[in-house]
């Protein structure tokens, strides 16, 4: 099995609705995020994906929350902005658009600061 890890990040400002603590209040985070993807095989040109073309679907996934205040953002005007939904919103947007690619999603981090994240990843 071939797994390959990219990071980026964005910038983003939410509240957490029927949260009681600081986290209710409307504040900011400079959002991490990894996202890791699996394959069994090699391609013709004898990788899993391009991490250039990996980076670029992760860019074009999160480019929505990039500066923005999640709560105005669907799924977020639904669902709380926490950082595991966000890490799923990511994970599923992520897979969609790898489904004609040679790997899968195996998982997506994202951290709040240096010392706070969620993951999520399907068994």
């Amino acid at each position: 099995m071939y797994e390959l890890m990219i990071e980026t990040s964005f910038s983003a400002a939410h509240q957490l609705r029927g949260y009681k603590g600081k986290c209710e209040s409307l504040h900011g985070h400079n959002w991490r995020i990894q996202v890791i993807v699996s394959s069994e095989r090699l391609n013709d040109t004898g990788i899993v994906i391009d991490f250039h073309e990996l980076k670029a679907v992760t860019k074009d996934a999160i480019s929505p929350l990039d500066h923005s205040f999640l709560n105005d953002v669907f799924p977020f005007t639904e669902i709380n902005p926490s950082s595991e939904n966000i890490a799923k919103w990511i994970y599923d947007t992520i897979r969609k658009k790898l489904y004609e690619n040679n790997c899968t999603v195996s998982s997506v981090t994202v951290w709040e600061n240096d010392t706070a994240s969620a993951t999520y990843y399907e068994a």
